[in-house]
C-alpha cells in the first residue's frame, strides 16, 4: 500500500514496485488539498502496477531511478512472455552474460548493442527475425560510412565482431523459446591476414640502443618476452621471480583498470632470458619499493599505453626512419626470434600463451627467414654437407686405390 509522506515542505510518494521500495518526491507542496490530489495519482499507480501497464518513466520523468525501474520491467515482462521484443531479450542476455566477460568487453559489448544491433532490431520480436533480415543487415553494415568526409567504412573484422552479440543472442533465445535459429549457415567473412610485421634483427637493436633511456628497460623486456601491452603495463613486482627467473602473468591493465588476462589460458609463466633478466634488474633499482607496478609514471602510476605511444614509440621509429608498426608487433617479433632460434614450438605457444602451435605455425613461420635474413640457409647447409661428406668419401677411395696400385707395381718390379 502506497503512502503520502512529506518532506522540506514537499510531497513525496513511498510506494513498492518489483517488490523494490521505491520513494520519489513530487513537486506539490504539503497542503491538504494537494494530499487528495495526490491520493488519486496513487490510486491509478497502484490500479497500473497490479494489471502490469505501470510506467515508471511516465509518473516520474525526472527521476534517477527511472531507467533502472524500467528496464527490470522490461526484463520480467520478457521473462513471462514467450514472445519478448529483441531489446528485452537482449537486455536479459547481457545481464547474464556479463559476470562472464571483464570490464572492457563489457563496454565493447555494450557498445555493439547500442551502435548497432538495437537501433536495427529492439522493437522486433526476437522469434519473428529471418535469416533475410541478418543477411540484409550485414550488408548494410558494409555501407556504413563514417569519419571526415564520411570516407571510412567499417572493416571486415569490424563487422564479423558486431555480428558475434547477434548470434549470440538469437542462439540463446531460440534455445529458450524453442524456435528455429535464423542465424545458421552464416559464415564469417573472410578477413586478410593478421598484420604481422616484425622487427628484423637490425631494426630491432637499432631500436633498443635509441630509445629513450628510462624506457629501453620497457622495451627490451616488451620485445624478448612476448608479452601483450596490457600485461607489461600491468605487471607487478610480486610476479617477476628473479630466483626461478621467470615472469608470472596473473592480470592485464585495460582502460586503466586491473582485470583478468585475456582469457585463462594468457595467465602463464614467461621464462627470462639473460636479456630480460639484466633489463628487469635495472628497472628494480629505479621504481622497485616505489609502487607495485615494474613499469610507472613519477607517480607511481601504471603507464598509459596512448601517451607512451604518442611521446615514446612512434617518434623513436620516425627518427631511426623505421617504418610505422604498432607496439604490438614487439610481441610477433618474440615469437619470430625464437622461431628463428629453434626454439620447441609447444614452449614457444606457452610464452606466448596460445592454446596450441598452430597459431604459431599459420600467423608467424613464414616471417622466420625475414627475421634472420638466411633465406634456404638450413637445405643449402645440408646439402652442403652431404656433397662434402660424398667427396671426402671418394677422395679416400681413390688414395686408398692409388697406394694399392703403387704398392703392386713396386712389388711387380721387384
Amino acid at each position: 500500500m502506497a503512502s503520502i509522506r512529506a518532506r522540506r515542505g514537499k510531497l513525496f510518494v513511498d510506494f513498492r514496485y518489483m517488490n523494490i521500495r521505491c520513494r520519489e518526491t513530487t513537486n506539490l507542496t504539503d497542503t491538504a488539498a494537494n494530499r487528495k490530489k495526490l491520493a488519486k495519482i496513487i490510486e491509478k499507480m497502484e490500479a497500473e502496477i497490479t494489471l502490469g501497464i505501470f510506467d515508471y518513466a511516465a509518473y516520474f520523468p525526472k527521476s534517477e531511478r527511472a531507467k533502472e525501474m524500467t528496464a527490470l520491467a522490461d526484463r520480467a515482462e520478457a521473462c513471462i512472455s514467450r514472445n519478448p521484443t529483441f531489446k528485452q531479450f537482449a537486455d536479459i542476455w547481457y545481464e547474464e552474460k556479463k559476470i562472464e566477460w571483464r570490464p572492457s568487453y563489457q563496454d565493447k559489448v555494450q557498445t555493439i548493442l547500442n551502435k548497432y544491433l538495437l537501433p536495427e532490431f529492439s522493437g522486433k520480436a526476437v522469434h519473428a527475425i529471418k535469416k533475410t533480415d541478418l543477411l540484409a543487415f550485414r550488408s548494410a553494415l558494409a555501407k556504413v560510412r563514417y569519419g571526415k568526409d564520411a570516407q571510412s567504412s567499417l572493416s571486415v573484422a569490424r563487422i564479423n565482431e558486431i555480428m558475434v552479440p547477434l548470434r549470440m543472442i538469437l542462439q540463446e533465445a531460440a534455445d529458450r523459446y524453442e524456435f528455429q535459429m535464423p542465424y545458421k549457415n552464416i559464415k564469417t567473412l573472410k578477413q586478410a591476414r593478421p598484420d604481422v610485421n616484425p622487427f628484423t634483427l637490425t631494426e630491432l637493436w637499432l631500436f633498443l640502443k635509441h630509445v629513450r633511456a628510462d624506457y629501453k628497460a620497457y622495451y627490451t623486456t616488451r620485445f624478448f618476452t612476448g608479452m601483450r601491452t596490457s600485461e607489461i603495463d600491468g605487471l607487478k613486482w610480486d610476479c617477476v621471480d628473479f630466483d626461478r627467473r621467470e615472469i608470472r602473468i596473473r592480470g592485464a591493465l585495460v582502460n586503466g583498470e586491473m582485470g583478468p588476462t585475456k582469457t585463462l589460458g594468457s595467465q602463464r609463466e614467461i621464462a627470462m632470458s639473460q636479456l630480460v633478466y639484466n633489463a628487469l634488474q635495472d628497472q628494480k633499482s629505479v621504481t622497485y619499493g616505489k609502487s607495485e607496478f615494474v613499469f610507472c609514471n613519477s607517480q607511481g602510476n601504471p603507464l598509459e599505453y596512448r601517451n607512451v605511444n604518442r611521446r615514446i614509440w612512434k617518434p623513436t621509429l620516425a627518427l631511426l626512419g623505421l617504418k610505422h608498426r604498432r607496439a604490438y608487433q614487439t610481441r610477433h617479433t618474440a615469437a619470430t626470434l625464437w622461431l628463428a632460434a629453434g626454439e620447441n614450438p609447444e614452449w614457444i605457444a606457452r610464452q606466448m600463451g596460445h592454446s596450441s602451435t598452430e597459431m604459431l605455425f599459420r600467423v608467424y613461420s613464414r616471417y622466420v627467414p625475414d627475421i634472420t635474413r638466411q633465406d634456404g640457409s638450413a637445405i643449402d647447409n645440408l646439402l652442403l654437407a652431404s656433397k662434402e661428406k660424398l667427396i671426402d668419401a671418394s677422395n679416400g677411395s681413390e688414395t686408398k686405390g692409388l697406394t694399392t696400385n703403387a704398392q703392386t707395381d713396386k712389388e711387380t718390379s721387384q
